[in-house]
């Protein structure tokens, strides 16, 4: 079966034994719209912030997202699959910023992964996934700690990243951010954090 993103260019590129071929894609916000608003719109995604947006309003605030140097939307694609949609921010440009004390080689970090297939459990699908993701964002961005900050009403988020690593940090509440071009409500966060050290030794 052909790879309908073999195509587009990588950021990052990585094979992981036992699991596969884990390849990092700028995000298209136009032509990756349709896939994220099915991704967006479940309940599972509710944490995500997007749940009845329109198609469009989600290609929007991504085209918004892809003209700042700051923040930046990434899809995961796995064996020619997609697999998730990654988003960075640096700290300090960001609403977290003002919550815990930023170090220089910060990255943050928002994950949503893709939903189940049909038919089931994926055992270690997730770890290996996020493993390839981190070593794109320690060491392909070349960075000294990534830093979560999920819901702390989503139990599931908060408890994957501890197994994959991450130091729970404070709990913290991000403030509301009402601008023209994007809206979002304050939100009490679990912090996380995972560095180059913990990830890779040495």
């Amino acid at each position: 079966m052909s790879d309908p993103y073999d195509s587009r260019a990588a950021v990052h590129e990585q094979v992981v034994d036992g699991f596969g071929s884990v390849r990092v894609l700028p995000l298209d916000p136009s032509a990756d719209a349709p896939l994220l608003h099915r991704w967006v719109s479940g309940e599972r995604a509710v944490f995500w912030g997007m749940n009845g947006l329109t198609e469009r309003q989600v290609a929007q605030i991504y085209a918004h997202m892809d003209t700042l140097d700051t923040h930046h939307a990434y899809l995961v694609v796995k064996d020619g699959e997609p697999a998730a949609l990654l988003q960075t921010y640096e700290p300090e440009a960001d609403r977290v910023g003002d919550c815990y004390p930023v170090e220089p080689g910060d990255i943050g970090l928002h994950l949503l992964l893709a939903p189940a297939a049909p038919g089931g459990a994926r055992p270690g699908w997730t770890a290996a996934l996020i493993a390839a993701i981190t070593t794109f964002l320690l060491l392909g961005l070349d960075r000294g700690r990534v830093v979560a900050d999920p819901d702390v009403a989503n139990e599931k988020a908060i408890a994957r990243f501890l197994r994959q690593g991450f130091t729970a940090g404070p709990t913290v509440v991000l403030p509301e951010i009402d601008l023209p071009d994007v809206y979002l409500p304050e939100k009490r966060a679990q912090l996380a954090f995972l560095t180059r050290e913990a990830a890779f030794g040495g």
